[in-house]
Formats: structure tokens, C-alpha cells, sequence
């Protein structure tokens, strides 16, 4: 399946019912801001969730001193992350980068007892060893493009394709 083919709301249903294979009931559900956290929205009412939380990737980027803060909010835990079993969850898996810095943040908060990953597209082209527990699609994507998950007003979920800048 080309990114060009994906159909982001196609995904989320499928990316729903793999997050509701994966919870229990100490699960806490994490959103990686901005993608993620969309969908870990959506998934809090659809699945009916306790809240949500919302993690950063800015401070603990490895890009930091390039990218800046490019996040569009902060880190916010409405639960103890010591013993939590926490399942984060992300629109697009690509390098791992940005896995390895939410994971840092979110042990500055505490010490999780597990933590799993959930993401609607696993696009490869890993450079750490950061893999997701359940990714609702696995697709090619041109090193040299960006693929973004963007939300409507109304909540609809769509994928847009750009160059790496």
C-alpha cells in the first residue's frame, strides 16, 4: 500500500481495535503530541478511556538544537506514571527519534511498570531499536518525504504526503 492509497480513517478503526486488544484495565493511554495525541483523543471517547495524557517529544530531541520547540503543547500526565502500564500511542512511526525522547520524558515523570506502543502507519526506515506492539498499517514511504497526519474540523483523520525539509 503506497501512502498515496492510505485511508486515515480506515486506519483508525483498525487502529482502534488494536488498542482495545491491548488494554487493560491499569492501562494508561498516552497520545504523542500533535498526530498521536489526536488520536489518543478520539480513542478516549470511542473506547470509553479514563483520561488520556499528552506527551512531548521537544525537550529530550536528539534535532533539538535544529528543530527547537516545534510541539504544540506540553506534557501533561492526569495519572502516577510510577507502576503505570502505559500505552503510547503515535500516527507515524518512522526513526525512532521520536519515540526515544517521549520515552525520556516520560520517565522524568516516573517509572512506568510497562510501556507499549501503539501508531497508525510503521513506515520502516528505523535507526533505533524502537518498534511498535501494534501498528494498524506497515507502508513504504520515500526517505525523502514526510508523511503527516492532519485532522478536519469536524475530527476526520487524512494523510498528507511532503518533502523533508
Amino acid at each position: 500500500m503506497s501512502a498515496l492509497e492510505l485511508n486515515a480513517e480506515t486506519l483508525y478503526a483498525e487502529l482502534a481495535r488494536g488498542v482495545r486488544s491491548l488494554l487493560t484495565p491499569e492501562t494508561r493511554l498516552v497520545g504523542i503530541i500533535s498526530g498521536g495525541f489526536w488520536l489518543a483523543e478520539r480513542l478516549e471517547k470511542d473506547l470509553d478511556l479514563a483520561a488520556v495524557g499528552a506527551l512531548s517529544s521537544s525537550l529530550h530531541r536528539d534535532d533539538f538544537a535544529r528543530r527547537g520547540l516545534t510541539a504544540r503543547g506540553p506534557t501533561e500526565l492526569p495519572f502516577d506514571v510510577n507502576g503505570a502500564d502505559i500505552l503510547l500511542v503515535d500516527d507515524v512511526l518512522y526513526t525512532g527519534r521520536t519515540l526515544r525522547a517521549v520515552v525520556n520524558e516520560l520517565f522524568d515523570y516516573g517509572r512506568p511498570a510497562r510501556v507499549r506502543v501503539a501508531v497508525l502507519v510503521d513506515r520502516g526506515g528505523h535507526e533505533l531499536p524502537m518498534a511498535a506492539d501494534f501498528a494498524a498499517a506497515r507502508v513504504a514511504v520515500a526517505a525523502d518525504q514526510s508523511l503527516r497526519l492532519a485532522r478536519a474540523d469536524d475530527g476526520a483523520f487524512t494523510f498528507r504526503t511532503e518533502p523533508f525539509h
